[in-house]
């Protein structure tokens, strides 16, 4: 029984020997240590920011900000870059769609006798049912050849433009949104394809350059006209030479 309560009294008067100013500094020491490591983790995270950031890379500085506030809101780095990341998150945005209205054209270039044929080819945003038949696509095409010169055409996937079109006709361009402009056009009497030649290349392709959304009404066989929506904000001049 005596060692029994002599253990008691071991554990009792050691208990009565602890130190709560040493446990708090300990414990401060700990916290301090822990905020440290966060900070330090924070710190690598916005050094990526800045990177991208310095690069320009606005979707991959959009990424780093977001994981940094989500990680560590508290930090000094998510204080510091919150500020601005708004600012980064519009340009992410606007990187992505350009990205996106790029990946739109389809360019090519073809050896031909007297050099080389270039062209810049996209297909309307939206399927367009120009006889009754269903929704297909209608190509919009700017081409460069060594010896037919330049040309801006219209390209359909069935029927046919209207008749008077084969002498000339009239379609109506609108930018962005801007008021219609009537522009001359004709069909080439040939059944190599269903394309109608737009006459002012030069002065579509300088709409184009300039705009984002292009929409294009053109007279059809079935009567009337119908409307193709091209977005055209991705097109890189450097891929026809001169054109600019």
């Amino acid at each position: 029984m005596k060692p029994l309560i002599l253990g008691v009294l071991c554990v009792v008067a050691l208990a009565g020997c602890r130190d709560p100013e040493a446990e708090r500094q300990q414990q401060e020491a700990a916290a301090a240590q822990e905020r440290a490591k966060r900070e330090a983790d924070a710190d690598g995270i916005a050094k990526l920011y800045d990177a991208a950031v310095t690069g320009t890379d606005w979707e991959k500085a959009k990424i780093h900000g977001a994981a940094l506030l989500d990680q560590f809101p508290d930090s000094e780095a998510a204080k510091r870059i919150e500020p601005g990341l708004a600012e980064v998150r519009e340009k992410a945005d606007a990187a992505r769609e350009l990205r996106r209205m790029q990946g739109l054209w389809n360019y090519n270039q073809v050896a031909v006798k007297g050099g080389t044929q270039r062209s810049a080819a996209i297909y309307s945003k939206d399927r367009v049912d120009v006889d009754g038949t269903g929704t297909k696509p209608v190509q919009l095409v700017f081409r460069d050849h060594p010896e037919w010169k330049r040309h801006a055409y219209l390209v359909l996937q069935a029927s046919d433009f209207a008749r008077a079109c084969y002498r000339s006709c009239q379609v109506t361009v609108s930018v962005d949104g801007a008021a219609p402009r009537s522009m001359a056009a004709n069909r080439p009497d040939t059944d190599e394809a269903i394309a109608m030649f737009i006459n002012d290349n030069r002065g579509l392709w300088r709409q184009l350059r300039k705009a984002k959304v292009v929409e294009i009404d053109f007279p059809v066989k079935a009567g009337g006209t119908r409307k193709a929506v091209f977005e055209v904000g991705g097109l890189d001049g450097s891929q026809m030479p001169n054109w600019d």
